[in-house]
């Protein structure tokens, strides 16, 4: 498997022009492993969840579960910051964590170490369902930018506008569904079974969404260079000029 740097690096060629199927299912990849965090940003994402239940389990005492999740979040964001890595995705973790540690120590309620994810989740649900059905899809608002072409796709590509809207449907009703397993296990589920069953559906709903998501945009049109056109005007503009003034000299 190649690094994070090195597939954004190869992300940089194909964006720009037509590509065959193997360059759209490339940068396909690359933008998607960019934007969601890859592995790692899922293991930030998961572990202090990990963690905090497992604690919980072991010896029922909310603070030290909370605190060791909080922690092990904080030790995450350190080490990206010593790496000199992007942080987006370990602070988004640590925030996170920071909001359950602080409900479920001002309820005394494990469970609502888990509700601020839950709610976000519900809410990221409803987003990417109503984006689309207003036609501006949330994914393609999320990954334009990544693959360079901002928002061109809304009307100058159709295809990855029908793309877009497939993909933020499938992650709307797959977070949706998720939502509606752990909902009815907060109200009336048994906490250490609420938790594991949490951390549980962190990772397969996520794998289903993206994969879903890499076959809708693999399938799509290539992604338009609005960067590159840009600066491709900007260059014409310039020698223009430059032959204007050599003219008039």
């Amino acid at each position: 498997m190649t690094s994070p740097d090195k597939r954004t690096t190869e992300a940089d060629e194909p964006a720009g022009r037509p590509a065959g199927e193997t360059g759209s299912h490339a940068v396909t990849e690359a933008a998607l492993f960019e934007a969601f965090g890859g592995v790692r940003g899922l293991v930030e994402t998961t572990v202090p969840g990990l963690l905090f239940i497992a604690m919980y389990t072991v010896n029922k005492d909310i603070h030290l579960a909370a605190i060791t999740a909080l922690v092990i979040s904080g030790v995450m964001v350190v080490v990206r910051l010593l790496r000199k890595d992007t942080v987006k995705h370990a602070f988004s973790g640590i925030f996170g964590v920071g909001f359950g540690v602080l409900f479920a120590m001002m309820t005394g309620n494990a469970k609502d170490f888990y509700l601020p994810g839950m709610l976000y989740t519900l809410g990221l649900a409803l987003a990417y369902i109503v984006t689309s059905l207003a036609g501006v899809p949330l994914l393609g608002l999320v990954l334009g930018p990544v693959f360079k072409e901002n928002l061109s796709w809304r009307k100058r590509n159709p295809g990855r506008k029908k793309a877009y809207t497939k993909a933020s449907y499938a992650w709307g009703f797959i977070l949706l569904g998720k939502s509606a397993v752990l909902f009815p296990l907060y109200f009336w589920g048994d906490t250490t079974q609420f938790g594991w069953v949490t951390v549980i559906l962190k990772i397969p709903p996520f794998l289903l969404a993206v994969y879903l998501t890499w076959i809708f945009l693999a399938k799509a049109p290539p992604p338009i260079n609005v960067i590159a056109e840009m600066e491709a005007e900007e260059e014409a503009a310039k020698a223009e000029k430059a032959a204007a003034k050599a003219t008039n000299s």
